[in-house]
């Protein structure tokens, strides 16, 4: 991948705290790539993280579709989201990257926010939308505007769709490998890292299609259980950081420290929380057969070399985590309506069709499905650029 387009470092004049925006490239102009808010958030890790947008953009890219792949940006703020001046920074954030979100890159939630806080927040900065960059894209810009709104609407059994989806194709791409492989959804045990929006929703899935959990970490520790949690039980008891009330725990539940549940016995390990949770140190504690990146950049490289050498696949976070981005557009642009049912079946076609190119592309080519992703990458690229252009 090449140098960025675009690298800015903010720093807020009340408090100090810094923020990024890296924009990696544009297509049509435009780019698209979350905003997150953590402590120790840095240049480099957004810098990652642009460039993988650009990656799940370019993945998701299909000629017959209305959806037509953006650029990949990110931006990151080095901030506690529980901090009591947290907000306060979002909005100035907003305010001074005001120019670049008018016309070039669309973003939204991500890690330490939620769509809600961007949007108020967006607002009090003068921001039409946090998305409005890509209005000058549409065919009927009003019909468009409101078909999304409605969307962000649509509940279901307690969680907004917008919730949703992504864990919806998380948990597709994890049914995608235990298929490939002849793996039984009954008796596959899962651990969770993270229970807030995206592995939250993952669990759910998961536990519906006939997968076990068996642990899961928040803030607090890991809660587990070898014969299975209640999921909907602790995702009706979490808080607005996805931190589950103890008070739901039943007698076998089991309170462990908040790294055990790297070392539970379970075949399927979904890290769903923060980047960097694996490293060459402590991924000699893990015995799945399978990572599933629901977080981005939750793998550190050298420990995705010791894992792969072990016979422990990842499933690398630009393909898995993709559709909660690629919901967004499909929506935006028409390629599905409002509508849950309509949601998911076009989020599990398409992930499960990426993440089994995928998988046949690391076995004919020898390789890791990350490798496997990027060379599927490097396919689309010249595709897109040839048919819309862009700047590097």
């Amino acid at each position: 991948m090449t140098t960025p387009l675009m690298s800015l470092v903010w720093t807020d004049h009340v408090t100090g705290r810094q923020g990024f925006l890296v924009v990696d490239r544009l297509v049509r102009g435009v780019s698209s790539g979350g905003l997150r808010m953590r402590a120790g958030c840095t240049l480099d890790e957004v810098t990652g993280l642009a460039r993988g947008m650009t990656m799940k953009e370019a993945l998701h890219y299909d000629p017959e579709s209305r959806y037509v792949p953006l650029g990949g940006a990110k931006g990151g703020i080095d901030c506690d989201p529980q901090d009591p001046d947290a907000y306060g920074v979002l909005v100035r954030y907003l305010r001074a990257m005001r120019p670049y979100i008018e016309t070039l890159w669309t973003t939204g939630e991500d890690l330490g926010l939620t769509q809600d806080l961007v949007d108020r927040a967006a607002a009090e900065a003068g921001l039409v939308s946090s998305i409005q960059a890509v209005y000058p894209l549409l065919d009927d810009e009003a019909a468009a505007r409101r078909r999304l709104a409605d969307a962000f609407a649509v509940d279901v059994d307690g969680i907004g769709l917008d919730e949703l989806v992504g864990g919806c194709g998380v948990a597709e791409s994890a049914l995608a490998a235990l298929d490939r492989a002849s793996v039984p959804y009954a008796g596959t045990r899962v651990a969770v890292q993270g229970l807030g929006t995206m592995g939250g929703a993952t669990a759910r899935f998961l536990t519906r299609a006939g997968l076990t959990v068996v642990a899961v970490a928040d803030i607090k520790g890991t809660i587990a259980n070898p014969q299975g949690l209640d999921v909907e039980a602790l995702l009706a008891a979490r808080d607005a950081y996805g931190t589950v009330d103890r008070g739901v725990l039943r007698p076998d539940d089991r309170e462990l420290p908040g790294d055990a549940w790297l070392s539970v016995d379970a075949e399927v390990l979904v890290p769903a929380a923060v980047s960097y949770a694996i490293d060459a140190a402590n991924q000699e504690r893990i015995t799945a057969r399978w990572i599933v990146e629901a977080a981005n950049m939750p793998v550190l490289p050298e420990a995705e070399e010791l894992l792969a050498a072990r016979g422990v696949g990842v499933l690398p976070d630009v393909v898995v985590n993709s559709g909660t981005n690629a919901w967004w557009w499909w929506t935006l642009f028409g390629d599905i309506g409002a509508d849950a049912d309509e949601a998911f079946a076009h989020t599990r076609r398409s992930m499960r069709a990426l993440v089994d190119l995928m998988l046949a592309r690391a076995e004919t080519d020898g390789t890791t499905p990350r490798a496997a992703a990027h060379a599927i990458v490097a396919d689309r690229l010249p595709v897109i650029a040839a048919r819309f252009g862009w700047y590097r």
